[in-house]
């Protein structure tokens, strides 16, 4: 055996801490809360091991069930199948796919035209350019990877060839795509609402005002650094260029107007919507922008059906385990907990943002919400959290979640575009990181911003 085999053999100090916080967590767990306890124990251990997350879920229901109840084999099988009939599941892949054609159909080429006219003769006016498009393209494809992907590749080659420190540039994509999950449509939004029977076009209607504030919030510290640092400014766009620039990604903002217009008018639900936008997006690649030729749309189908089963099969795990949580009545048992140690709202609040923010640590939007969300969720009700408010909540804490290490996705993605390492993307992105946890505890304790406009609307 070689020595770098030996040591890779060996459990790190790291490991080992995670490994004794984790033991101690399950013992607690076991001891205050009986089976629900054991249920946590069991699904800490298996995660622990390097287990994918939806293996995780389904292998701790199913010893769960066959060891420690009476419940029927049957009844899990069913639960499998009925689990994800749900209509407003359909979304998801739909966005997905209409995401994809989007990335590679010449869409964000031009929404950065159109926003770089717009902005980019301001201090850091390549990088408020990223912040904007970057809210357009979130307005049209729903995921956070897909808005760092479209616009990253081609913004931050850009901002490094006008002069740009490509710290600044990371730093800024990977913050400000994570509005994909917060600007609607948003497809985390979609699953959160599945696992909660919360109202989707609600919850679209919710995301528009936060969606917009931490865009002016990402925007404003951009600025503020460039001006500071004086990053370069370009020359302001005439009047013509502008229009110009706005004529040519008309198409894509067309897109905007179609799927949140057709919701909110009543013309089709968040499903249909989904449906829609994929087959424009697919229209407009092809047809309009024909950036995207018929060879290349057997990849995008491709990688569209790997994603969404990979979601789904997520899903489904989170189906049985939530089923579990209500049959052992562990999300009372949590409540009942709670209200016995005094915990009002603003604690109750304050220890999710904690709960959350940890477990993005260690897993994805997807498996986080439909682990945590039937745990919460009733609790809040219990407390008389708004479900909306929660939603968006949970959604902002997820976005903070996709910026850091070490599981943050959208990290990842920045980082095989501008081929720095995890450790110094860290260091760029924290002055937005910082913004975007104060604005996370202003969204959490200040619920009128996320329940104003669907108030007014008349969703609430």
């Amino acid at each position: 055996m070689s020595a770098s085999t030996a040591t890779q053999g060996l459990m790190t100090p790291k490991k080992a801490a995670i490994w004794v916080v984790a033991i101690i967590l399950s013992l607690f767990a076991i001891a205050s809360f009986g089976n629900a306890g054991i249920v946590f124990a069991l699904l800490i251990g298996l995660m622990l091991t390097g287990m994918p997350i939806s293996i995780s879920l389904g292998l701790t229901v199913l010893t769960f069930l066959f060891f420690m109840s009476q419940v029927p084999v049957e009844t899990v099988a069913m639960k499998l199948f009925t689990g994800i009939e749900k209509f407003e599941i359909m979304a998801i892949p739909f966005f997905i796919l209409a995401g994809n054609f989007l990335t590679h159909g010449g869409v964000a080429k031009r929404m950065i035209n159109f926003a770089t006219a717009m902005v980019g003769h301001w201090h850091g006016g390549l990088g408020l350019a990223g912040v904007m498009a970057c809210a357009l393209f979130a307005a049209v494809s729903g995921s956070s990877p897909a808005t760092v992907v479209a616009i990253g590749s081609i913004l931050l080659p850009a901002m490094v060839k006008a002069g740009f420190p490509k710290n600044f540039g990371a730093g800024v994509i990977s913050t400000s795509g994570s509005l994909g999950i917060l600007i609607p449509p948003s497809i985390v939004m979609v699953i959160y609402a599945v696992a909660t029977n919360s109202s989707v076009g609600a919850l679209f209607m919710a995301g528009i005002i936060p969606g917009l504030m931490l865009a002016t919030l990402l925007g404003s510290v951009a600025w503020y650094r460039a001006r500071k640092f004086n990053y370069p400014r370009m020359p302001k766009a005439t009047m013509k260029e502008r229009f110009k620039a706005f004529k040519e990604s008309i198409w894509g903002l067309l897109l905007i107007v179609i799927v949140l217009g057709g919701i909110y008018s009543g013309m089709f639900t968040p499903t249909e919507a989904a449906a829609m936008s994929a087959v424009y997006a697919f229209f407009v690649a092809v047809f309009v922008y024909k950036d995207m030729t018929f060879k290349g749309i057997p990849k995008v189908l491709l990688d569209s059906a790997n994603m969404s089963a990979m979601l789904l099969y997520i899903i489904t795990n989170a189906v049985l385990f939530s089923y579990l949580m209500t049959s052992e009545q562990i999300p009372q048992i949590m409540a009942d907990w709670m209200i016995a140690h005094n915990f009002g709202v603003i604690a109750f609040l304050a220890v999710t943002n904690v709960l959350l923010l940890l477990a993005g640590n260690v897993m994805e939007p997807s498996s986080i919400i439909l682990i945590l969300a039937p745990i919460l969720f009733p609790v809040a009700m219990k407390l008389g959290i708004d479900p909306i408010h929660f939603g968006i909540l949970i959604t902002v804490n997820m976005e903070v979640g996709m910026c850091h290490p070490p599981v943050g996705l959208n990290l990842y993605v920045a980082s095989g575009i501008t081929k720095m390492g995890i450790t110094e993307l860290t260091v760029a992105v924290l002055p937005w990181l910082i913004a975007m946890v104060g604005f996370m505890l202003l969204v959490t304790y200040v619920p009128e911003i996320s329940l104003w406009l669907p108030r007014l609307m008349g969703y609430l």
